[in-house]
């Protein structure tokens, strides 16, 4: 299959008032890239340690020094050049034969509550022909019912939050898609990464990190984008969890202040 050519990377800047541990999770799967170059930059120099969680994310350690200080990264990979898979006969699995590690993702999390959604899970969705198509009717409904707004959600806000105020960013559009499914004893799990805008109109708003779905069918998982709500080119993924608390982009243990945030998605010549 023919591949094109992504850059992507971020760049943080922080000021503390001690030395602050921290935890990034920025770099891609290595098991979703084929060719990579990537590059790791600091002010000050900072020592950093990988290391990869229980679901199998790459993760960077690093104590940020006293004062201001920079971390970036940088990455060029290639992509498919095709949007993802799609099965509109991909059937749904009874619970007594879902595979035993995905299981996890039928329950609740932190910010996915398919108790607290469920009757309106089966009110909405109970009665539509169960497969692949009811998870993409979730999906059409969450991207029609939600408004993308930024900062109009906060790190606490869960799926019912924004189920009620109608507002959110692409978590939590995901992370409310994922709760319906749940709910219907569906399993689906949060998808965290870079997107660009390849084959589609440019965003208006700069380049971000970006949060999908993928849902277990038949026997497989498939990727929805409750977001975007159609099918995409280039996702470059960093981690999958139960929700944005498992796949969380930096983690500090202390209270940094964070003075900016960039970050690059982007096709490039070849």
């Amino acid at each position: 299959m023919h591949s094109r050519r992504v850059a992507v990377g971020c760049e943080f800047g922080y000021e503390a008032d001690v030395p602050t541990p921290a935890i990034f999770q920025v770099q891609p799967a290595a098991a979703e890239i084929e060719n990579r170059t990537e590059s790791w930059q600091s002010t000050p120099p900072l020592s950093l340690r990988s290391y990869t969680d229980l679901y199998g994310n790459p993760c960077t350690r690093v104590v940020l020094p006293t004062g201001r200080s920079t971390l970036r990264y940088a990455a060029v990979v290639d992509v498919p050049d095709a949007v993802e898979d799609a099965d509109e006969s991909a059937p749904e699995v009874a619970p007594e034969q879902l595979p035993d590690g995905t299981l996890i993702y039928t329950l609740p999390s932190r910010y996915c509550l398919p108790d607290v959604l469920g009757d309106e899970a089966w009110q909405r969705f109970g009665s539509h022909a169960a497969g692949y198509q009811r998870v993409q009717e979730i999906c059409e409904h969450v991207h029609s019912h939600l408004t993308f707004r930024y900062g109009s959600s906060t790190a606490w806000s869960t799926a019912a939050d924004v189920n009620s105020t109608r507002l959110g960013v692409c978590r939590d559009f995901t992370h409310l898609a994922i709760s319906f499914c749940r709910a219907l004893n569906i399993p689906a799990r949060y998808v965290f990464g870079y997107l660009p805008d390849m084959d589609v109109a440019l965003e208006p708003a700069e380049m971000d990190f970006a949060a999908w779905m993928e849902v277990w069918l038949g026997d497989r998982w498939w990727t929805f984008d409750p977001r975007n709500n159609t099918r995409r080119k280039g996702r470059v993924v960093i981690g999958r969890g139960r929700d944005a608390s498992d796949v969380a982009m930096a983690t500090t243990f202390g209270g940094p202040r964070l003075l900016m945030m960039t970050v690059r998605a982007e096709e490039i010549p070849t």
